[in-house]
């Protein structure tokens, strides 16, 4: 067993809290800045990096006390005290915001070794039971700076984060495949239904770029901007029928499940980082608690949009779904594809934010969205584009899934080695990072190279 030692979070580290509301409005933030992460944007490994607000240079500059350095932790200070982020060097110089703490390290401990000792479940456990507020569970500098850790030395701390950042690195190697997949599904859409250069085949049977080659374009009075001839305009719900979600009670245990049918809700898309697909959230529910909500069961391929605190978060059920009353989702019609209504709900972001609502929280409606006018492509560029970009999905499905897996050993394998139960010198030098097995109730060379 390691040897460990009881000590303070204020022994080893400091904590600020972020700016408060007087000194930073969202009407501050810019389109061209220095990302500030918030409460939702705090995953598991990395920072979720999608509706990411902006702020000015000016405004860095006069809160400059809240700029985040590699090897800070941030926390959420309220609702989901339990969150918490490591700050990597691509956020170096990054900010938080109010909602948030930053935990910032001295030369007393290793700060990576530290952010996995604040995965384990009892740590979670331990953030929301310290917490207070009879509303919502909010943390400050005291508490933080009062809870207790058990560290070993340092030296072994380095090994052991040594040893777990291995798997986060492969996870995070995936991750990079799977944004430049992204970036080539994404440009492709843009090339063909935003620039309208989409292959054509001309007279001499040569394929060409429509609109380069000479492809007639007629003016659009609904989508104010010409379109090529044989396209066609509808709404959001010519793509799909557009179905809400709902919350069985609460307090009927017997509505919810480990194991019954998936129900998503934002908190759980900001759990999973930049993911396209996702199987399951925090709680599934029961035929029971689908009967009480009314719930719609969803199919696979399901395109799920956040539409109320906050609006934007977009992600493919990988089987049947359900969601709380946080989202719209999109079940595509015939002749309209998964991959393409994806990208065209993701291509309308911007313009259905600009729709929303809301004094406290902008919210929109179902009525708005169903109302919001989209361009429709001729069926075979639906289809000819849904052939390109298929494989590019399925391989990205294929690299999030390795990555649960790679996941699940890392969290088995955290505990293990943080109380000793397994010695990094019992962990070959090298994790086997190809293939990560299913946990394990005891621990497992197979699990290791």
């Amino acid at each position: 067993m390691n040897k460990l030692e009881r000590v303070y979070l204020k022994d080893i580290a400091d904590t600020q809290t972020g700016p408060f509301g007087t000194q930073l409005h969202e009407k501050d933030y810019v389109n061209v800045g220095t990302p500030i992460v918030t409460v939702e944007h705090l995953g598991e490994i990395g920072f979720n990096k999608q509706n990411l607000p902006l702020v000015s240079e000016a405004d860095k500059l006069r809160l400059s006390k809240y700029i985040l350095k590699e090897g800070d932790i941030v926390f959420s200070r309220v609702g989901s005290v339990d969150r918490c982020t490591y700050v990597s060097n691509k956020e170096d110089g990054w900010m938080f915001s109010g909602r948030c703490l930053r935990v910032r390290f001295n030369e007393k401990a290793n700060a990576k070794y530290v952010s996995y000792y604040f995965r384990q479940k009892f740590f979670k456990e331990m953030m929301l039971n310290i917490s207070v507020g009879a509303t919502m569970p909010s943390l400050n500098t005291s508490l933080m700076a009062n809870i207790p850790l058990y560290l070993p030395k340092k030296e072994i701390q380095q090994k052991i984060a040594s040893v777990l950042s291995s798997l986060d690195s492969k996870i995070e190697l995936n991750n990079r495949i799977n944004a430049e997949l992204e970036a080539m599904a994404k440009t492709l859409y843009d090339y063909w239904f935003v620039q309208f250069e989409f292959p054509v085949v001309t007279s001499s049977g040569v394929e060409k770029p429509y609109k380069t080659s000479g492809g007639k374009m007629v003016w659009n009075e609904e989508l104010k901007r010409e379109i090529p001839t044989g396209f066609g305009t509808g709404s959001l719900l010519s793509l799909g029928e557009i179905i809400g979600g709902s919350t069985p009670p609460r307090e009927v245990q017997e509505y919810f499940s480990q194991n019954g049918t998936a129900w998503i809700t934002p908190k759980d898309l900001s759990m999973n980082g930049n993911n396209k697909f996702i199987s399951k959230g925090e709680l599934d529910v029961s035929d029971k608690g689908i009967k009480a909500a009314s719930l719609n069961v969803m199919p696979k391929g399901t395109i799920m949009l956040s539409t109320r605190a906050p609006i934007g978060y977009l992600a493919i059920s990988r089987k049947d779904v359900t969601t709380n009353q946080g989202f719209k989702s999109f079940v595509p019609n015939k002749g309209f594809s998964t991959e393409y209504v994806y990208y065209s709900i993701k291509n309308m972001i911007p313009t259905i934010e600009n729709n929303a609502v809301g004094s406290t929280f902008k919210e929109i409606s179902a009525t708005t969205l169903k109302s919001i006018p989209v361009i429709l492509p001729e069926k075979e560029t639906i289809e000819n584009y849904t052939s390109k970009v298929r494989p590019i999905f399925e391989r990205q499905n294929l690299l999030e899934q390795e990555n649960q897996k790679l996941s699940e050993l890392r969290d088995w394998l955290l505990p293990m080695l943080m109380n000793g139960q397994v010695k990094v010198g019992e962990v070959d030098d090298k994790v086997e990072l190809g293939m990560a097995a299913e946990p394990r109730g005891t621990y497992n060379k197979s699990n290791v190279k």
